[in-house]
């Protein structure tokens, strides 16, 4: 991992072991099962009405480009997104380097009746406990991050607690680690965890090497309708977009220029 990686996953260690010892997992799994469950994976295993599924994302800053919408209401932005059509939303919950929070995730979620995706660093099976009781509906899961061994653990006790896995991969071999685990539906990332570069073309090049019943997912750099037309060329149908979103004045007009939706 680079540098910056590392950094963010060494707090990420210590952020967990906080929030554990002043609430222990036995008291939080007591809560895990306890939410309504809207299907995540399946809004997405096939094209929605207009041939595109779009995951919109909610958050306040990120690493390479710092704050984007710092005073961003997440109640205020789903409801938005959901008029806009879009078909699922994910919600940045890390604090220390996305300004996010689990209240971020609870409150959007209230506000409308669409699948929310928790996106954080998960390096804790606690942290999956956690999602559930906060009431997300999916987690993502980074095999960058991982072993072997910790993603299959963790796709299993999503099974368990009725979580969607979004599983995230940028390289070939990452690709092979997720399919060997299970993984279903792989977030393609065209941005590279170790440089931040992005490459749009990433995922289209990738997807070619998934295997029979994976969904796969373009993330980082979608801008405009033709990057869309040209992963769509590919058989990629889903997308998660954030930042072009989250800055817009319009996020609900843009939502359907990018699904190809007269407004």
């Amino acid at each position: 991992m680079s540098d910056f990686l590392t950094k963010i996953i060494d707090h990420k260690k210590a952020e967990v072991a906080v929030r554990r010892r002043n609430k222990p997992l036995a008291a939080v799994s007591r809560q895990a099962g306890s939410r309504h469950r809207r299907p995540f994976f399946d809004r997405l295993r096939s094209p929605g009405p207009s041939g595109v599924n779009i995951v919109a994302e909610i958050k306040r800053a990120s690493p390479s480009r710092g704050p984007l919408c710092p005073q961003l209401d997440p109640a205020a932005v789903a409801a938005r997104y959901e008029s806009g059509g879009a078909a699922a939303l994910s919600v940045l919950t890390d604090a220390a380097f996305f300004g996010g929070s689990l209240a971020d995730l609870q409150a959007a979620r209230a506000a409308c009746g669409l699948p929310v995706l928790r996106k954080d660093f998960i390096i804790s099976s606690y942290q999956l406990y956690e999602t559930a009781t906060a009431g997300a509906d999916a987690v993502l899961l980074i095999v960058r991050v991982l072993s072997p061994a910790q993603l299959r653990d963790y796709l299993a006790l999503c099974s368990e607690l009725a979580l969607d896995a979004l599983v995230e991969v940028h390289a070939a071999a990452e690709l092979e680690t997720a399919a060997a685990a299970g993984a279903r539906l792989i977030g393609i990332n065209n941005r590279n965890l170790a440089s931040f570069d992005t490459d749009i073309g990433h995922a289209v090049s990738l997807a070619k090497r998934l295997g029979p019943g994976q969904v796969p997912l373009a993330a980082s750099g979608i801008a405009g309708r033709g990057d869309i037309e040209r992963n769509l060329a590919a058989g990629i149908f889903n997308f998660l977009i954030g930042e072009r979103l989250v800055k817009s004045a319009d996020p609900a007009g843009l939502l359907k220029t990018l699904q190809g939706v007269p407004a």
